[in-house]
């Protein structure tokens, strides 16, 4: 990891406007924070912070991919989620009374993945400051919540095809590229990684991508896949 000083954020508050949880602040507001973010820099499978960490960070995503993870004490993993430039980290222990601890782990997915963070203190000082800022926050806070229990909700009641199918689409919205056969999504994961992302065994996930290539919907390349059918995958994703 490479740690920058403070004053090496040149940019980062155009970036820090555009996330969700700040898109309602003018950029006078912003400006005030730009002298407390820091800066760092990260290599391919640095963690940013740990779970179990007590640390009440919050972070931006300036550069690269990141994944969210959980590890059971037998070595298990589960990705959470996969986050990507102009994206908030790690809000929960800041905006949580006790404090902590985090409840999952931030890694890079790629070299060179840039993050900016807000200590606690400076935040909450700002906010007290800006009122009505909270209250916007406050409101992005209860639509993640809102997408969180949805994916608990698709846990239970879909099947894994279901699930893939809806997991590829939003892949697609937020990584995919227009190709002339269709869109090409890059999502860079294992195989293993995309079961954990999907909730199910890799054999299983394998088992519907292959079903959804010989029905002509998707191709496999390598880490990346080739939607061809996006109105295919809706459907599925629905039933």
């Amino acid at each position: 990891m490479v740690v920058d000083s403070p004053n090496g954020v040149s940019g980062v508050n155009n970036e820090l406007l555009q996330t969700a949880l700040f898109k309602h602040v003018s950029q006078a507001e912003a400006e005030e924070l730009m002298p407390y973010m820091k800066r760092a820099e990260f290599e391919k499978g640095d963690y940013i912070f740990r779970e179990g960490s007590t640390d009440q960070r919050m972070y931006l995503l300036e550069f690269g991919k990141v994944k969210l993870i959980r590890e059971a004490s037998d070595n298990r993993v589960q990705l959470l989620s996969i986050h990507t430039r102009g994206e908030i980290l790690g809000e929960i222990p800041v905006f949580d009374p006790a404090g902590g601890p985090r409840t999952a782990s931030a890694i890079a997915m790629s070299n060179g993945t840039q993050v900016g963070w807000l200590e606690h203190d400076t935040l909450f000082s700002w906010l007290n400051k800006h009122p009505r800022i909270a209250v916007n926050m406050l409101q992005v806070m209860a639509n993640r919540m809102r997408a969180n229990n949805e994916q608990i909700s698709d846990l239970v009641f879909m099947d894994v095809p279901a699930r893939l199918a809806k997991t590829l689409l939003d892949l697609a919205s937020r990584f995919g590229e227009p190709v002339e056969s269709g869109v090409r999504v890059p999502h860079d994961l294992t195989q293993e990684e995309m079961a954990q992302l999907v909730g199910s065994s890799r054999e299983t996930v394998n088992k519907a991508l292959m079903d959804f290539a010989n029905r002509g919907w998707i191709a496999r390349e390598g880490r990346s896949i080739i939607i061809y059918q996006p109105g295919a995958l809706i459907r599925r994703s629905r039933h």
